[in-house]
């Protein structure tokens, strides 16, 4: 094993702990694009650019695009139905 895999692991490992930690769902998401990322940079180290290719596309940019636009459907309904009560109790 190379040191340049080597530090990938270690940042592939440093990130997923970070993704983990992280409480709000948003940063989550960012923090996941990172981790595909670092993933991407592992696989190009281990001599894998197809591989590495693919990662960016669907790790690092697709599937953290889904989740945020998906969080941001769930608030805007949630405060369209908080809008609407706060409407039915005022009359």
């Amino acid at each position: 094993m190379t040191a340049v895999q080597a530090v990938a692991l270690v940042l592939v490992a440093a990130a997923g702990t970070l993704v983990v930690a992280l409480e709000d769902p948003q940063r989550q998401a960012v923090g996941s694009s990172l981790f595909g990322l670092t993933l991407a940079i592992l696989f190009l180290s281990f001599q894998a650019p197809d591989v590495a290719l693919s990662q960016i596309a669907v790790g690092g940019v697709a599937l953290p695009a889904m989740v945020l636009l998906t969080i941001a459907k769930v608030r805007r309904r949630e405060q369209a139905e908080a809008e609407a009560r706060s409407e039915g109790e005022d009359e």
